[in-house]
């Protein structure tokens, strides 16, 4: 009787021990919180929704972007003549948002706009105009349910400085931890650790462009370049620049500005940069109150420029290189303008227009990367293509992109080769990202991370153990020790049972 009951309670115990370990590892409802972040670029305005699992916020690879939203109609600095108009573009979006985010977390997510380079030209251009739209920008961001958190202008610096904490936050790299992406990104994953333990970043807007990455070696020169982090525990000595008016856009006004500059007062100019056979027309009153071409102001007999396409990609890539001024170098190593660059180290992540152009141009494989030289002469073979061809290829894409996507390529081959000296042997290490897993790479996602505190300055302390695994070694251990006792318990207290069944 005695062994009957023991063992009954035995089997209790052990099915109470069970109950409680699944229990305790039962799912718990989705407790998700949300963030926004409106990038406000020079030509256009992208809104993101981000989401995470509230209880995992200072967890490496757990935020995740839910919804892009593009705005319609220009950049927020384009709205420098109608400031009243820039913050209303951005509604259709803001209700988007409303739709994506269940409506009682509307309260508690904070919504961030920040400006790019567009805003910081206008600002240069007119402080008045700028303050009017980040302040029409403003009302309407603190009319929509979110929680809002500023509106500002931020600095070249601080984009590539965030740019660079997106990509290497959603590869893992912070944490060293593996993050399972769909679609096969581990392999990338473990390509952009293949040198350094992070990425380096390039980011090319429609005017500014900026290069990011962790030097070999410290440099004691050009300090201002330099910023410091400490993420997750680890000490991050980060090379950072901004160079204005070097997006592809400003670029290609600056390129334009120099041609007229070397013109002899006449009102066409023959553009290899264009397909043979497109024309354009240039208002010469507008093209100059841009702080990236007042500098090469000129009086002109004429107030229009009638452009025509030449359509050759060796004559466009030697204009374009007159924009990286190589002279003098102040420093032991540059990229252009005097500015300090220190030698490229590791695997670089190319997003935003670099990708956007490349990708056009089906030069984004990371698969089997391609080589410089065939990189080259795909846009070269592109920009030898009548205009009337590409134009019936690619009628579904906007006219002003696809006529200037001849130019970008030959500018991202000049910025990436002449400007910041990538050659034949380390090309293969830029790779061009639009996503990496389900979020777009560019600047918004560090943004929003940084202001939210979601990633600490040190490390979290973890027990040694999951609570999964420390319930499973307690049942364990509570099965062997009632086994334990048992057996001892029969081998000195035999039972009567047993001894009658031995006689």
């Amino acid at each position: 009787k005695i062994l009957l009951i023991l063992g009954f309670l035995s089997t209790l115990a052990v099915i109470a021990l069970i109950a409680v370990a699944v229990t305790q590892n039962k799912p718990l409802p989705k407790n998700i919180k949300y963030g926004i972040v409106l990038d406000a670029g020079s030509s256009h305005t992208n809104l993101y929704v981000y989401e995470w699992p509230a209880e995992k916020e200072n967890d490496t690879g757990v935020v995740q972007q839910v919804e892009v939203c593009k705005v319609e109609g220009p950049g927020i600095s384009g709205y420098s003549h109608a400031t009243e108009k820039a913050g209303p573009s951005l509604a259709q979006c803001l209700q988007q948002a409303e739709e994506v985010i269940p409506s009682k977390q509307h309260q508690e997510t904070p919504v961030y706009l920040g400006a790019t380079a567009g805003m910081r030209l206008l600002s240069l251009e007119n402080k008045s105009a700028a303050d009017k739209v980040l302040s029409s920008v403003e009302k309407t961001l603190r009319s929509a349910p979110f929680n809002f958190q500023g509106a500002r202008i931020i600095s070249g610096q601080e984009e590539g400085a965030y740019g660079w904490i997106t990509i290497n936050y959603l590869l893992g790299n912070f944490k060293q931890v593996p993050y399972q992406w769909q679609s096969g990104w581990t392999k990338l994953l473990h390509s952009l650790k293949s040198i350094s333990e992070t990425s380096g970043a390039l980011d090319l807007g429609g005017a500014s462009t900026q290069i990011t990455f962790v030097p070999n070696k410290f440099s004691s020169e050009s300090p201002e370049n330099l910023l410091y982090f400490r993420l997750y525990g680890k000490d991050y000595l980060v090379y950072t620049h901004s160079f204005l008016c070097y997006g592809k856009d400003q670029a290609l006004q600056q390129k334009l500005a120099r041609d007229l500059q070397a013109s002899t007062f006449n009102s066409s100019l023959l553009d290899p940069c264009f397909h043979q056979g497109y024309q354009r027309t240039i208002n010469i009153s507008d093209f100059f109150k841009n702080p990236c071409t007042s500098a090469k102001k000129k009086q002109l007999p004429f107030s229009q420029l009638y452009i025509q396409g030449e359509g050759d990609y060796q004559k466009c890539r030697r204009n374009i290189q007159k924009l990286f001024n190589k002279t003098n170098c102040p420093y032991s190593s540059c990229s252009f303008n005097e500015i300090y660059l220190p030698p490229l180290q590791g695997d670089f992540g190319a997003f935003s227009a670099f990708y956007f152009v490349m990708n056009f141009l089906n030069l984004t494989s990371d698969q089997s990367p391609i080589a410089l030289d065939k990189v080259a002469s795909t846009v070269e073979s592109f920009c030898a293509r009548p205009w009337h061809e590409v134009k019936t290829a690619y009628h579904q894409i906007k006219e002003k992109y696809l006529s200037e996507y001849c130019f970008s390529g030959a500018y991202i081959l000049s910025l990436l080769e002449n400007g910041y000296e990538f050659t034949e042997k380390n090309w293969q290490s830029i790779h061009f990202l639009g996503k990496i897993g389900s979020s777009d790479a560019g600047w918004t996602l560090g943004y929003m991370l940084n202001l939210t505190n979601m990633i600490p300055a040190e490390e979290r302390a973890v027990p040694p153990l999951s609570h999964g695994s420390y319930v499973g070694l307690m049942v364990l251990c509570s099965l062997v020790l009632v086994s334990v006792l048992l057996f001892a318990w029969l081998l000195f207290h035999k039972p009567k049972c047993l001894q009658k069944g031995i006689v």
